[in-house]
């Protein structure tokens, strides 16, 4: 888990998060639609409740989202999301130190987050919604934000409706460099720019396959990856029809072998398994690799 990239901390407004390391991004979803936990979080009590436990259980940054991105789900208008979003990133900006991300596509509710208290802008979209990129510019230029592009085929509701490519590792690879190349044309520093390869967004099963055998590849780019593919349909495909909620196993494999690649931020539900993963790892790989100097001396 040593892949170089050019910074090794990710500027988020006021708060930092040191990518020395692979990181883990806890997922905090206020939606009632969400395929994993929709409904679960959905009053602010409750999200404060699962922010403080992931936070607990070693959450380095929480990802604040309030529309489901799932395959076919329909948009949200902007005055709900709002509604689900700000109250939860202003009463956890004030209590917890942790950078907090904001999911969404919308602009507007980009720069109402940011005034909130949100140190990073996550757009599944890669901020290709009209006005969303001069808004992600200006929070970057002006407030220090972090902005995470990432690749998707399509609109949520269409985007699995045969999607095509002719190399999913060099698409994504041009699509992630072109759009960090736009930022840092428009004035963001390479140290507030995160990319997603955007697993299961417009990609079947074989191309999240390949794309995922591929993060070396992308990471070799130097600028930092975050990969989420906890409990996506691409885990329970791969482990014979699995349930949503009998993915958490593999998905701590998959978070662990994401790192191993050159991820740096993974996006997670369950933050223990996924801790444990990487702490055990670390471990043992240490040992193993002071055993095998000992005996070549």
């Amino acid at each position: 888990m040593t892949v170089p990239i050019d910074q090794a901390v990710l500027q988020c407004g006021e708060r930092t998060l040191d990518l020395g390391q692979a990181r883990i991004m806890g997922i905090l979803n206020v939606t009632p639609d969400s395929f994993s936990d929709g409904g679960r979080y959905a009053r602010v009590d409750e999200a404060l409740a699962r922010a403080r436990a992931l936070v607990a259980q070693g959450a380095d940054i929480l990802d604040i989202g309030g529309e489901s991105t799932r395959p076919g789900a329909e948009p949200v208008p902007l005055e709900e999301e709002r509604r689900r979003v700000l109250p939860v990133i202003e009463a956890l900006y004030a209590e917890l130190a942790v950078p907090l991300s904001v999911d969404t596509m919308k602009p507007a509710l980009m720069r109402e987050a940011v005034a909130t208290g949100a140190g990073l802008l996550n757009a599944v979209n890669g901020f290709r919604a009209e006005g969303a990129l001069a808004v992600a510019v200006e929070a970057a230029r002006e407030r220090g934000v972090a902005l995470c592009a990432m690749h998707m085929q399509g609109e949520p509701q269409s985007m699995q409706r045969s999607p095509h490519y002719d190399d999913v590792v060099a698409d994504v690879g041009a699509f992630l460099d072109q759009r960090a190349a736009e930022l840092m044309a428009a004035g963001v520093s390479r140290g507030q720019i995160l990319l997603d390869p955007g697993f299961g967004f417009g990609k079947t099963l074989e191309h999240n396959v390949a794309l995922f055998r591929g993060l070396p590849r992308l990471a070799a780019a130097g600028l930092p990856l975050l990969v989420g593919v906890s409990r996506k349909s691409m885990i329970g495909q791969l482990l014979g029809d699995r349930p949503v909620a009998e993915r958490d196993p593999g998905s701590a494999v998959a978070a662990l072998l994401a790192a191993q690649a050159g991820a740096r931020v993974l996006r997670v539900h369950d933050v223990s398994a996924t801790r444990d993963a990487l702490a055990l790892y670390s471990v043992l790989n240490a040992d193993g690799d002071n055993e095998q100097d000992s005996r070549g001396n």
